[in-house]
């Protein structure tokens, strides 16, 4: 399949999942997880109709955009962030999803401020409380966030989560319906700098689940794409 033809078939299957959730498939945001994917593949993606891309790695990123690879939707940074390269991203990017521990909050901070903007941010929960994974603990994002307002240069625009690995169809709707709830209670608390309208979560193996349990964003890769062009092993 081409890649127009993945992403027809992906909103075909959204819509599908929206409807029997009784939502508006309008709403729920496509992005393309473009890593390892060439500037030719992203521009694919976006001419067939995706709302966003999101790159992993901020090299990619960074190449990407001097190729102008992402002209004609936002991009958003997916990828765990390292404090080191905050300058690299901080107002090159739409939205940073994987704010995911207060010292790259304070670096954040610190970038956006010396850069005069201000600078969307989602914050990473870890649902799951999987050890292997960064992640605020839902108790240390409910401690964090009466305190965003100490952080005037960030926007907290909603939550992002990656629950662990769906085996079968349905596994991971609990982690997603947490997340859904989570997000309605912080919502209503109606903290500063804080407006809770994103909640990105469901990947290409469980999109379906997210969707149906409250997801307004998706991230794709391997179902846009095919798998991931790893580089083989060099035969001598």
């Amino acid at each position: 399949m081409t890649i127009a033809e993945r992403v027809a078939q992906i909103r075909a299957e959204i819509a599908i999942a929206a409807d029997q959730s009784r939502r508006d498939p309008a709403t729920i945001q496509l992005c393309a997880a473009t890593k390892m994917n060439d500037t030719a593949a992203v521009r694919e993606a976006i001419a067939a109709g995706v709302d966003c891309c999101g790159e992993n790695r901020v090299q990619e990123l960074v190449q990407k955009q001097a190729q102008n690879a992402y002209d004609g939707v936002p991009v958003h940074f997916i990828g765990r962030l390292q404090t080191n390269k905050v300058r690299q991203v901080v107002g090159h990017v739409d939205l940073i999803q994987s704010v995911d521990r207060e010292n790259l909050l304070a670096a954040l901070e610190k970038e956006a401020t010396k850069q005069g903007i201000v600078q969307d941010i989602l914050l990473e929960c870890n649902i799951a409380a999987e050890q292997s994974k960064g992640g605020f603990s839902p108790v240390a994002l409910r401690e964090l966030l009466p305190k965003m307002g100490e952080f005037p240069s960030l926007r907290v625009r909603g939550l992002m989560a990656i629950p662990p690995v769906s085996h079968y169809p349905g596994e991971n709707y609990k982690f997603f319906r947490e997340m859904l709830q989570l997000s309605v209670d912080i919502r209503a608390k109606k903290y500063d700098n804080i407006s809770m309208d994103i909640l990105s979560m469901g990947m290409s193996g469980d999109f379906q689940d997210a969707i149906a349990a409250g997801s307004n964003l998706i991230r794709l890769g391997t179902a846009i794409f095919g798998p991931r062009p790893y580089a083989l092993p060099h035969q001598p």
